[in-house]
């Protein structure tokens, strides 16, 4: 019997359509000797390559705090709510849980405490000082920072003194530094200055080095604009209420980008371990330049505004909020933030926790 060579005609045939359309695939193909896609094409490979990571080691948590008993919900800032000492306390405690390294206080004084020279921010009961012994106590391992400035108990709402419709300069300071002091008493670890005062990091650091209190660290509010972005913040603490006027003689003019490298190299100067950029996603050229300029420990705020925005927009169903949230964060750090102060913490620290887990 006679042996036949060669594959069976319907193999020869599908064989034929596989060269061409291989051959046609080879037409159509680009030469390109590099595809970035190659980089994105799978989800270890983009982990692999990832330029900018975040970690809850990036986050400061900031807290409202409260005479009222519980929880006090803020309206303007969903999600967000005012705390009493006890619950600051839990808080502490849920944020050292979620390795969240440093939790920020801000209170919400009665305005029967509130006079014109913001005395009350000198009551070693304050809330602050209440706050600062309860969680030292419960949750030492936890850092504390505590903004320096007199608008949360003053009854005109401005962060300095008053005197004829002016905000004083030096005479502020020098409460402010009484301010400063009492913080550091009651347990604070990082002072930070927010009131924008000329001359106040130098002094406060002088006066915290002369009481021995050298390993205080001070994270300076130094390019802290005069922002409409501040709004549901200003609700949280009360001052919106009372505010006369603007604050635009001592924060900075949103059109401004040198006058915030002066700022900085000033507050470096005058003994500033961090500094601040305050609001953070409308101010991203000013934390590059300033983190590639200096390379001091650079960190932004995002503020109230910008997080009742991507709040409100989630809630509505507008965009996707935990994915806003986190690319909003990305965006920090690869301007170049060492870390954010940001009120979505504790759910960017949940989230990380899981991936890694």
């Amino acid at each position: 019997m006679a042996i036949k060579f060669g594959r069976p005609l319907e193999a020869r045939n599908r064989f034929t359509q596989v060269e061409t359309e291989a051959a046609t695939d080879a037409a159509a193909r680009l030469d390109l000797p590099s595809r970035p896609r190659r980089n994105r094409r799978a989800e270890w490979a983009r982990r692999l390559v990832r330029e900018t990571v975040l970690s809850t080691d990036d986050l400061i948590w900031p807290l409202f705090l409260t005479d009222a008993q519980g929880r006090t919900p803020v309206k303007s800032m969903p999600g967000v709510e005012r705390l009493s000492v006890d619950e600051a306390v839990r808080a502490a405690e849920r944020a050292a849980k979620l390795s969240i390294p440093c939790i920020a206080l801000f209170p919400h004084t009665d305005p029967a405490r509130r006079d014109a020279d913001g005395s009350e921010a000198l009551n070693p009961e304050n809330l602050v000082c209440r706050a600062l012994r309860a969680i030292k106590k419960e949750v030492p391992e936890i850092g504390l920072l505590c903004d320096v400035a007199l608008d949360p108990f003053t009854s005109h709402g401005h962060d300095g003194l008053v005197r004829d419709g002016i905000i004083l300069n030096d005479e502020t300071v020098a409460v402010l530094v009484k301010q400063a002091m009492l913080q550091a008493e009651m347990g604070c670890d990082i002072i930070a200055p927010s009131d924008m005062m000329d001359g106040r990091v130098g002094a406060i650091r002088n006066a915290l080095d002369r009481a021995n209190m050298i390993d205080v660290q001070i994270m300076a509010y130094s390019a802290k604009y005069a922002s409409a972005f501040y709004g549901p913040f200003r609700d949280a603490i009360g001052s919106n209420a009372t505010l006369t006027g603007d604050k635009r003689t001592y924060q900075m003019d949103p059109a401004n980008a040198d006058e915030a490298l002066r700022e900085v190299e000033l507050d470096i100067a005058e003994g500033a371990d961090m500094i601040m950029v305050k609001p953070g996603l409308p101010y991203l050229d000013i934390l590059h330049t300033i983190k590639t300029t200096f390379g001091m420990p650079t960190f932004a705020y995002q503020v109230s505004g910008e997080y009742s925005m991507i709040a409100a927009a989630a809630q509505n169903g507008w965009i996707d909020g935990e994915k806003v949230m986190m690319e909003s964060l990305i965006a920090f750090k690869r301007a170049g933030a060492d870390g954010v102060l940001t009120y979505f913490a504790p759910q960017v620290a949940e989230k990380l926790n899981r991936q890694s887990a």
